[in-house]
């Protein structure tokens, strides 16, 4: 018997492997585009689920007497009739209840709010609605979830971190050509970074801080905030004769500046500004293009006294600020009772009535 003949229809592999590469990424890159918009439809679609749950079981509850074994027994039915599906027992049933009860106050700008809800996942949704109290408080986080891109793990770090109750209590430090040259740096900066990730022992050095920064480099990204591209550690800057080296430098794209980190493990000294003002200027020199904005310098420090830092940038004329960095989380019960004072004083403020001028005589 003669040996077969090998098949003259299938494709040669010398064929597949000269084939144009890019070609296979746009066929790629089509699936991972329609795969992302379909987790997007997906959880949108989940969302006005529970939504609408949520909204069925508040409403009975109100007009017909339900309660939690009502409830329990809603759960058991669902899974009767649907085996093995997941998602509701009477616990999350309850919390869909929470969810509806939580975001229908608001109504003057719920349509904007309902649409926002959908592009929350539902796990991230349940940090923010077991982990915080006042509507403001809910909405700052459902923002930030989505301005930032937070994964779920993100959104529980940054509301044990208590950002909402410091960027309230303590806006960042800014010197008033930071604010002139660069009107948006109040919201892109912060007071202070937590950087417990680290793990830094009482007594650390510079360099510890330095190395740890870098080794959890995407971390400190994510505690920094969106935009903000790493562009090198220890950097090279020659002004006339000398060498010097900056900490960390990065880019900032919506700033569309270079942003310099210079590292200082103790309190904050008024001379600290000198020096963080010269690699500005050297920056600005020799390493800005010329479609960026001045470049912008960030005081990284163990401690500050914030009057100090007050009088320091006052007569400031770089784009500068002062921040903290903390090696622990923030004792959030504290600060939320520093801002329940903020607010009961504001409140007391907006009761008195206004004082009457005197007569002229």
């Amino acid at each position: 018997m003669k040996p077969a003949k090998p098949r003259t229809d299938q494709p040669k592999a010398s064929a597949v492997a000269t084939a144009p590469e890019h070609g296979f990424a746009d066929v790629l890159g089509m699936i991972q585009a329609a795969r992302e918009r379909t987790i997007v439809a997906v959880n949108a679609a989940l969302i006005d689920l529970y939504w609408q749950v949520g909204e069925t079981i508040s409403m009975r509850i109100a007009s017909d007497g339900w309660g939690q074994g009502t409830v329990t027994a809603l759960a058991a039915f669902i899974q009767s009739r649907q085996p093995g599906l997941r998602g509701f027992s009477p616990q999350n049933l309850w919390r869909m209840r929470q969810f509806f009860e939580a975001w229908r106050e608001p109504a003057a700008n719920l349509a904007e709010l309902s649409t926002l809800l959908r592009e929350v996942p539902w796990s991230a949704h349940l940090h923010i609605l077991g982990k915080t109290k006042r509507a403001e408080e809910r909405e700052f986080y459902l923002r930030m979830s989505i301005q930032q891109r937070w994964p779920v793990r993100e959104v529980a770090r940054q509301i044990d971190s208590a950002l909402f109750e410091r960027a309230l209590l303590n806006p960042p430090q800014l010197s008033t050509a930071l604010r002139e040259l660069h009107p948006a740096a109040e919201t892109v900066f912060r007071d202070a970074y937590v950087v417990e990730f680290l793990e830094l022992p009482d007594g650390h050095r510079e360099a510890d801080l330095h190395q740890g920064l870098l080794r959890k480099l995407r971390q400190f990204l994510s505690e920094m905030g969106r935009d903000f591209c790493f562009i090198g550690s220890e950097v090279p800057l020659q002004v006339g004769g000398r060498d010097f080296a900056l900490d960390l430098l990065f880019f900032h794209r919506e700033l569309n500046c270079l942003v310099a980190f210079e590292l200082k493990i103790g309190e904050f000294e008024p001379e600290h500004m000198g020096k963080l003002e010269f690699y500005l200027e050297a920056l600005d020199r020799g390493y800005r293009k010329q479609h960026e904005g001045p470049s912008i310098g960030v005081l990284l420090c163990a401690s500050k006294d914030n009057e100090v830092v007050e009088y320091a940038l006052s007569r400031s004329m770089s784009p500068a600020l002062v921040a903290q960095y903390q090696t622990r989380l923030p004792d959030r019960k504290l600060l939320q009772a520093k801002l329940h004072e903020l607010y009961a004083l504001s409140e007391t403020a907006a009761q008195e009535p206004p004082k009457k001028k005197g007569k002229k005589a």
